[in-house]
């Protein structure tokens, strides 16, 4: 072979390669492309199912609780950049608690689902399907850390989810004797009880299936919570609301560092003030004096309490173990995992 046919073959070769190099970039274009429009595709299924789960958490029988909710399209619309998509199912399951939404493409003109391709219409490919699928699960929380080490008599709680400010004392302030609880008759005592902590934390584990949770009788609130109530501090000075969940009891045996708490629920409370301690400033003491109507509220001298009214919450946060909706106020939504 002479040099000028080397030289030919060499071209050949070369525009063989551009050729395939320019195909491939081409390829990775458009895949690139599809991969951002599933991108947009989950995030609105991810936000359509959250929605639909928050509202049947709160209410099932709410109509936005079901599979022809508008509710769904309107999330997922306001998460694709050209305010376009589709609703390809929606799977609701209220007596497991699941919902999941698969969100499609959707292109003026075009079938749903699809998505029109640039550079692959070399290859006899035009357009090419796009979905995300997105599951939410949502319930009561039956077991996780409480945001505080706290517990809540059923007294204070019960009929009066989303009423007026309470105070509520520490255990032996507050007897609540008018309560009749339970098979036993028993008066359950305390506005609330401190709980035993973990090790490091502010707050301790509870498990409403084993149903116990110990007693700290201490009188000030444990050193390594100041932080949790700078914060809740914090953001209830920036006008923002504090909800926490935190666990009830229906009943107490013992006394001192013996007793121990029978834990039936997490409940939702808004807090806004409390005095934890004799010192009259934050962390351990915040917003302690009230007027005009709530003045009776106020929390001075001896008084060891926590101010705020229970109420009917939907959170979305982790870490908890999920059952069915109680009576409570308190329930979760969270994206499966």
């Amino acid at each position: 072979m002479n040099n000028g046919d080397e030289r030919g073959a060499v071209s050949v070769l070369v525009a063989l390669l551009l050729v395939a190099l320019l195909g491939f970039g081409a390829i990775a274009v458009d895949v690139g492309m599809l991969y951002a429009e599933r991108t947009q595709l989950r995030n609105g299924a991810d936000a359509a199912a959250l929605a639909l789960a928050q509202k049947c958490a709160k209410n099932a029988n709410d109509p936005d609780c079901s599979t022809t909710s508008a509710l769904a399209r309107g999330y997922a619309n306001a998460n694709a950049n050209d305010g376009l998509s589709n609703i390809k199912s929606t799977l609701l399951d209220k007596p497991n608690r699941t919902v999941t939404v698969t969100a499609g493409a959707q292109e003026s003109g075009k079938a749903a689902n699809q998505v029109s391709l640039f550079f692959a219409r070399a290859l006899e490919m035009d357009t090419a399907e796009v979905n995300a699928p997105s599951t939410v699960m949502w319930g009561s929380p039956v077991a996780g850390r409480t945001a505080f080490p706290v517990a809540y008599s059923v007294c204070q709680v019960k009929d009066s989810i989303g009423g007026a400010l309470q105070l509520l004392q520490d255990h032996g302030k507050n007897q609540n004797a008018d309560c009749m609880y339970g098979p036993s008759g028993a008066a359950v005592q305390g506005g609330f009880g401190w709980l035993v902590q973990d090790s490091g934390v502010c707050g301790g584990t509870i498990d409403l299936t084993v149903n116990e949770g110990g007693s700290d009788p201490g009188n000030d609130p444990p050193n390594n919570c100041s932080t949790t109530l700078q914060k809740w501090a914090d953001e209830i000075t920036a006008g923002r609301d504090v909800t926490v969940l935190l666990p009830v009891y229906d009943a107490v045996t013992g006394t001192g560092n013996g007793a121990v708490y029978h834990l039936i629920a997490f409940a939702a409370f808004k807090v806004k003030g409390w005095k934890f301690s004799g010192n009259s400033s934050a962390p351990n003491t915040f917003q302690n004096k009230f007027t005009g109507a709530d003045a009776a509220l106020s929390c001075d001298g001896n008084c060891r309490g926590i101010i705020g009214s229970f109420v009917k919450y939907t959170s979305l946060a982790d870490g908890y173990t999920l059952g069915p909706v109680d009576a409570y106020g308190a329930t979760i939504v969270r994206l499966a995992k």
